[in-house]
């Protein structure tokens, strides 16, 4: 079997190289150090897209629908030369209404279409062990166990088309209202005169403990906002939760509050940062900084 690869970017890069090793890879790359990188892991790289259309299995790992829709429907884009029954596995996370307009016209074409986003960060995208979530046929998604083991240690079938991504998006919203607690409450800390440091090791061995908190306070305290995926591409996420709040007349008050931080820290011009880069907004707002060394917390 071979596999083609779009979207080696900071996730897509390691799972590409780590789907090598169960079987042949053609990547569509054109960064030099990335093309290195995937080279030194079996994987084939070409900066023409279609090269990548000699494959059984083609997998997508893109920043958005907008972009998966202009690699496969675009100008010299990969679904005009694939060939009927080719599956096509969006690992991106991306809108679930782009994912079920998507699936139609892939099928319309002949193409089978699985929706796949992964969880973990790029640490786990590196070890092989990151979560997938499965939207399609239940025999297809069987199918490709082999290969999505090669990049995930938990595979989880989750139903049909557009499942995997609204199982994403409830993920990424809670991690997206942890993130938006913390920048808040941080900064209050700090205000009070407390030990940033001290206050970041109670709050990661007590109850207010999160994947967030322990990620996040770490770097935070050391001024560090790069280590995770920049919040300006990952806004998107928050849009499809307000889209599906309206349509489904569902209230979601804590998410609107998390929204109006997130918003805050992009009008402010932290959208290169992390998820982190939050607490800039109140750490602006109450004249502190959350940073090690700071014992007094309100001096700059």
């Amino acid at each position: 079997m071979k596999a083609g690869f779009v979207g080696v970017g900071q996730m897509g890069g390691p799972m590409a190289a780590n789907l090598a090793s169960s079987v042949g890879v053609t990547a569509h790359c054109r960064d030099e150090s990335t093309r290195r990188y995937l080279e030194a892991s079996g994987v084939v790289t070409t900066e023409n897209l279609q090269d990548v259309a000699d494959a059984e299995v083609v997998f997508l790992c893109l920043p958005s629908g907008r972009v998966v829709e202009q690699v496969l429907f675009g100008t010299n884009g990969l679904a005009e030369v694939l060939r009927p029954g080719t599956i096509v596995v969006d690992t991106s996370t991306v809108e679930y209404s782009s994912t079920i307009s998507l699936s139609e016209k892939l099928a319309a074409l002949g193409l089978k279409f699985v929706d796949a986003p992964v969880s973990g960060m790029r640490a786990r995208a590196e070890d092989g062990t990151l979560t997938v979530m499965c939207g399609g046929e239940p025999n297809l998604v069987q199918s490709l166990e082999p290969l999505l083991s090669s990049m995930a240690s938990n595979i989880i079938y989750m139903g049909p088309v557009g499942s995997g991504q609204l199982t994403k998006l409830i993920n990424q919203l809670l991690f997206d209202i942890n993130a938006a607690a913390l920048a808040e409450i941080l900064p209050l800390a700090a205000k009070l005169g407390l030990d940033p440091t001290k206050v970041g090791d109670v709050v990661n061995s007590g109850t207010g403990r999160s994947y967030a908190s322990e990620f996040f306070i770490p770097n935070v305290l050391n001024g560090v906002f790069d280590k995770g995926y920049p919040m300006e591409h990952a806004y998107k996420d928050l849009i499809s939760g307000a889209e599906i709040s309206v349509q489904n007349q569902i209230p979601t008050p804590v998410l609107a509050a998390a929204t109006a931080t997130y918003q805050a820290a992009l009008l402010n011009g932290h959208g290169a940062k992390d998820k982190g880069g939050m607490i800039r907004v109140f750490e602006d707002l109450l004249d502190v900084r959350f940073r090690a060394g700071n014992a007094e917390g309100d001096s700059k």
